[in-house]
């Protein structure tokens, strides 16, 4: 599966609703023989064409739901009507709907789980077109030989659908805003996310692939808009928490400069809070807590404070300067080793 390097330079759309329609069969067709010297031709009506279905194909071309928020409506090819001479009517053209790999399918009405098409071509048929109506031929009996009357093909079926997007990476960038996640995936991949200084300068995921030794390679992807609340819709949160769920390992970043008044131990327990309140799996994943902005840790004293609570819970810890590039190579080692692991 090949990923482009980020997702920044275009509008990043990752939940839409759409409706469906799978097309009518054809009608059957009343007919009855006209041949010459045959003054009492029996009937030859042919069957109606089934409608063509409406199938949704994972695509590693596309890597967001932005057609889909202008295109709300999609309708398959309808079956045609059965003619004399029992020619069948042809079947109506199935309709493929291309969505980006990891899009998950829901019911509007009952958000019921439909599919997840998270495999390169996978495809679900999420509206099955009707069965052509049979033609006057198949109703003829000694009794009645001369029917005049046939089916009418069914109709196809409908419904309004919602097609979630769930990234597939193998790490994930988490931490709280200005944590340094754009910095870092900026520094270890091609991927350009804007970096400002204030909250929220990432409104969008961001993929990026990281090629380290041996080019030996994985998918990192900076998921932003994480804060306290986010499970319940504080922020960006829950526009993006759904992206965690498809990563193999997450990354915790912690700002651990000075120039933060928080605790640094309590900027990483609110993440791990939300991860629980949405989805308590979430903390089965593999992780690790990397300091972040060491070379703005003058005194060292939220470093320290960070680097011992991760030591007391046996949690793996690497600090970094993404900006002077100290701590990087150690840590897409173990990143590298952990990926590969999978």
């Amino acid at each position: 599966m090949v990923f482009p390097p980020a997702l920044s330079y275009m509008q990043f759309v990752d939940f839409v609703k759409i409706y469906v329609k799978a097309g009518d069969g054809g009608r059957g067709c009343i007919s009855f023989r006209r041949e010459k010297y045959v003054p009492r031709g029996g009937p030859d009506g042919g069957d109606g064409g089934k409608g063509g279905d409406v199938i949704l194909r994972a695509s590693s071309e596309l890597n967001t739901l932005l057609d889909h928020r202008y295109q709300k409506t999609y309708k398959a090819k309808r079956g045609q009507h059965g003619k004399g001479s029992n020619m069948k009517g042809k079947d109506g053209e199935d309709l493929i709907i291309k969505v980006p790999v990891g899009t998950v399918i829901k019911d509007a009405e009952t958000e019921e789980l439909l599919a997840d098409l998270d495999e390169e071509g996978k495809e679900f048929i999420v509206a099955k077109g009707g069965r052509g109506g049979l033609g006057n031929a198949h109703f003829a009996t000694p009794t009645k030989q001369t029917p005049r009357f046939a089916q009418p093909g069914e109709p196809g079926e409908e419904r309004w659908i919602i097609l979630e997007l769930k990234l597939i990476a193998d790490v994930g960038l988490i931490g709280l805003p200005n944590a340094g996640k754009s910095t870092l995936i900026s520094v270890i991949s091609s991927a350009r996310p804007k970096i400002a200084d204030y909250p929220f300068t990432t409104l969008t995921p961001v993929l990026g692939v990281v090629k380290h030794r041996d080019n030996r390679s994985f998918v990192v992807a900076d998921i932003p808009g994480l804060i306290e609340g986010a499970h319940r819709g504080a922020g960006l949160g829950h526009q993006f928490l759904r992206h965690v769920e498809r990563t193999s390992m997450l990354l915790h970043l912690v700002d651990v400069s000075d120039y933060v008044n928080s605790n640094p131990v309590e900027d990483f327990e609110k993440i791990q809070s939300e991860l629980r309140l949405y989805n308590p799996s979430l903390l089965k994943k593999t992780f690790a807590v990397v300091g972040t902005k060491t070379d703005l840790a003058f005194e060292g004293k939220r470093l320290m404070k960070l680097k011992s609570y991760c030591q007391e819970k046996n949690i793996d810890f690497f600090p970094i300067s993404a900006v002077k590039q100290e701590g990087i190579e150690k840590l897409l080692d173990y990143l590298v080793e952990k990926v590969s692991r999978k």
